[in-house]
């Protein structure tokens, strides 16, 4: 089984001028789960070279409580997430409330807590907690397909 990764190459939080890039966690965790399943793993960004990782991501404090970052290929944090790390005014959207307008139904845990489920070909994953979980759904989804 074979996965490209992409990883974030936006290296700026919004104009704050403050550095971000791709957390951590959400990098590390699911790269685990797809090596120890065997999978042939790729890792690419849209504008090529080496991804920029957010400096936060690397304080133990901030492990925690995963803030927010400002990225192109922003996941489906929810509105209440952004609103705890201060940041609904440099993201360009929240994602919850243009899903909603859009029609869609929104389902979340509570600020924080891993949440991640399918939706057909569609994986979602709540937060950086989130990422074991969608990487394990990720992966049981395209089993299912071999099948």
């Amino acid at each position: 089984m074979k996965i490209v990764m992409m990883l974030t190459s936006h290296d700026q939080l919004g104009n704050t001028g403050r550095k971000t890039g791709f957390w951590l966690e959400e990098f590390a965790a699911p790269y685990f789960v797809f090596r120890d399943a065997g999978v042939d793993l790729t890792l690419a960004s849209p504008n090529g070279g080496q991804p920029p990782v957010d400096p936060r991501s690397y304080q133990p404090e901030n492990q925690t409580l995963a803030m927010a970052r400002f990225k192109k290929d922003k996941d489906a944090q929810a509105d209440g997430e952004e609103a705890e790390v201060q940041l609904t005014h440099v993201v360009p959207f929240l994602v919850e409330d243009e899903l909603l307008q859009l029609g869609a139904i929104f389902e979340k845990e509570a600020n924080w807590q891993p949440f991640s489920l399918v939706d057909g070909r569609l994986i979602k994953g709540q937060n950086p907690a989130s990422s074991t979980f969608a990487a394990q759904n990720l992966l049981g989804l395209l089993a299912r397909k071999a099948a």
